[in-house]
This record gives structure tokens, C-alpha cells and sequence, in this order.
């Protein structure tokens, strides 16, 4: 994959992210009032991770969805859900930051993480390293 092939992908996830961002947000914002902010903030994490599952499939990585991927994606988003949700209980609870923006705060941090697993998923062979221009010309030189 060349540079501009791999910097397409980060602009690209980028762009899905904000929209991910925002669907999640606008989502932990109408359930909000109808239920404490952590139940909002999980239901509405689970509701855009499958938005973002379709969109950085097809828009993303160009790639077909599969029911392993689907049911894989979920996994790379634990990690995700883990430093948001760290993020989350810390903001709020030792910061005092107001519960209604803390979640979006946290998510930015997620972010890079979210990119490097989710690509690991969704690309098949995403996670080998490439091989050298001369791999086959004799042994490397350190």
C-alpha cells in the first residue's frame, strides 16, 4: 500500500469518525434525559459502533462486509470502549466535567487506537508488515 493509499484511509477513517462522532453524541444526547448518562453513554456507543462497522467498510477500507468481520469489529472496539469509558468515569467523577460533553472528550482520546484495530479487522493482511523492495536480494544489513 503506498502513502497516499495509506494517508486516504487515515483521512478517510477521519471523516467517518466525525461522523460516528457525532451520531454517537446526538444519540447520547436524546437518551439522556430518559436514562442515567452511563446507560445513554453504552447504548449509544453500541448503536454508532455498527454505524461505523458499515461506514469504514465500504467508505474506509473499500472492503466487503462480512458476518466475521461484523462480529470481530466489536472486539477492536473494547479496547475503544475501555479508554472512553476510563475516560468518562475520570472526567466526570475527579474532574467534575459536565456529563452532557465528557463523552465526547473522551472519545478524541480513543481515537488513534480505534484506527489501528479497526484496520487490523477490516483489511485482511493489514497487520503484516511489508516486505522490503529487496527482500530477496541476501540478507538485510542492520
Amino acid at each position: 500500500m503506498s502513502r497516499r493509499d495509506q494517508l486516504g484511509q487515515i483521512f478517510r477513517f477521519a471523516l467517518v469518525g466525525g461522523v460516528n462522532t457525532g451520531t454517537f453524541f446526538g444519540i447520547y444526547l436524546l437518551l439522556h434525559p430518559w436514562m442515567p448518562y452511563f446507560a445513554a453513554y453504552s447504548l449509544a456507543f453500541v448503536l454508532a459502533m455498527v454505524g461505523s462497522f458499515f461506514m469504514n467498510t465500504y467508505f474506509t477500507y473499500r472492503t466487503r462486509p462480512t458476518w466475521k468481520k461484523f462480529l470481530l469489529f466489536p472486539l477492536t472496539n473494547v479496547t475503544n470502549y475501555v479508554i472512553q469509558s476510563a475516560g468518562l468515569y475520570a472526567l466526570v467523577t475527579w474532574s467534575g466535567m459536565d456529563t452532557r460533553i465528557a463523552p465526547l472528550v473522551a472519545a478524541i482520546v480513543a481515537i488513534p487506537f480505534t484506527f489501528l484495530l479497526s484496520r487490523k479487522i477490516l483489511v485482511p493482511g493489514a497487520a503484516r508488515a511489508p516486505e522490503p523492495e529487496h527482500a530477496h536480494d541476501g540478507p538485510s544489513r542492520v
